[in-house]
């Protein structure tokens, strides 16, 4: 069962951007993308209280995805990549991205915090940050 409303067009969709996001941290790094993704259309907190679809978290501005801005973004969802997202619609959560709003890549170390938002871990190249319970209760 879904936890957030879909079309198929969504679906491959958020394999896009999972793909274009996380590919280089590998199938469970491209999941925690899908996991960030998936949280913001749950949520209605902070940056994301109009976020209610798949399509308006991809396509976001302010504060959406980098990879909406570069082609590979645009290529056609791969099978195997449209099996993670349904994945991530299902529910299934990975950690450090459980309840993750936002994550990226940085130089080097993660900062403790990133815009306000407490590190709740590394995988591989991206950080991911949490809300606390009091700011988005539905993120958790």
């Amino acid at each position: 069962m879904a936890v957030v409303p879909f079309n198929e067009k969504e679906v491959k969709l958020l394999a896009r951007l999972m793909r274009a996001e996380g590919e280089g941290d590998g199938q469970l790094g491209m999941l925690m993308v899908g996991n960030t993704g998936i949280n913001r259309v749950r949520v209605r907190c902070l940056d994301f209280k109009d976020i209610n679809t798949i399509q308006r978290m991809v396509f976001q501005k302010p504060g959406g995805f980098e990879a909406t801005q570069k082609g590979y973004f645009y290529q056609r969802a791969r099978e195997k990549d449209i099996n993670l997202a349904r994945r991530t619609i299902k529910g299934e959560r990975f950690h450090p991205a459980s309840n993750a709003l936002w994550f990226f890549r940085p130089e080097g170390d993660c900062p403790p915090q990133w815009y306000n938002q407490t590190n709740s871990g590394r995988f591989k190249a991206h950080c991911f940050f949490i809300p606390t319970r009091a700011d988005c209760p539905k993120a958790y």
